[in-house]
């Protein structure tokens, strides 16, 4: 069992990535935080059980363990910004969510400390990925990754006001082929939360660099409130009953953009 992430194989042509699972500092830089960051708030809490439906569909899924607030599984390995011009946090997050430290002062990671974490966390979580995806994309026309993510609902530093339940990003339309994304739309309209497609998330980097539908990877990325889900606060506990509740919207969202993946034809024609 690697202790950077966890992995189950399927024979489906679905992998589902979650990235900001992790909870885990190394014992060896745990030194470096403050308490604030050693309570890892802002973990992507309980996806893997909210998204163990998706074992039924035969899906591959991926998760990380070791903290975002070690390295960002999900920023590009230069550190570019993603959205230039907003708040953003960075491939070693020197704030939290809501401006806190991560470090105590002068332990923040220099240049070759952040070379050194995306050599030894960040590489592995992303070259099991492209074999994840290279093994289901030999036995399938095309795959489909779905990068399950998750949010505080209120979060003024990174956004105005409470964010829509369900944040749908394909990069505009760029990773993934259209009907794909549309049908995940059509599942998301269909329910009782508030949605957008391609709004404040337009999907991360392993959404726009895995997704490339012409050579028939095709990605999708769900940032969902925590609210829908799970408790907010610490000890941010799951709550079953919302749980259970959003659980058949996200069932139907993946199978139904599963469903096209599987329709569409040979990578090779598609335009």
């Amino acid at each position: 069992m690697s202790e950077l992430f966890s992995l189950e194989r399927g024979d489906a042509p679905l992998v589902v990535s979650i990235p900001h699972l992790g909870t885990r500092i190394p014992p060896a830089l745990r030194h470096l935080y403050t308490d604030e960051a050693l309570a890892v708030a802002d973990t992507d809490w309980h996806l893997d059980r909210l998204y163990a439906f998706a074992r039924e569909l035969g899906a591959t899924v991926i998760g990380a363990r070791v903290s975002r607030y070690v390295i960002d599984l999900n920023r590009p390995p230069n550190d570019e910004s993603l959205y230039p011009g907003q708040t953003t946090t960075g491939l070693c997050p020197g704030e939290t969510f809501r401006g806190e430290p991560v470090y105590k002062p002068g332990r923040a990671p220099d240049a070759a400390e952040r070379a050194a974490r995306v050599a030894q966390y960040w590489q592995p979580y992303h070259d099991a990925l492209a074999t994840e995806l290279a093994r289901l994309r030999e036995r399938h026309a095309n795959v489909l990754l779905w990068e399950a993510h998750s949010i505080a609902s209120v979060l003024p530093r990174l956004f105005d006001g409470k964010l829509p339940d369900l944040n749908l990003g394909t990069q505009d339309g760029r990773t993934c082929a259209g009907p794909v994304q549309q049908a995940a739309v059509d599942a998301m309209a269909a329910s009782a939360y508030t949605w957008v497609a391609n709004g404040r998330f337009k999907g991360g980097y392993i959404t726009r660099h895995f997704g490339v539908p012409e050579r028939g990877i095709h990605a999708v990325q769900l940032e969902m409130c925590q609210s829908a889900y799970m408790n907010e606060h610490v000890p941010f506990d799951y709550v079953p009953g919302r749980a259970e509740a959003v659980q058949p919207t996200l069932s139907r969202m993946v199978g139904a953009a599963l469903d096209v993946v599987r329709a569409l034809a040979p990578a090779s024609a598609l335009s």
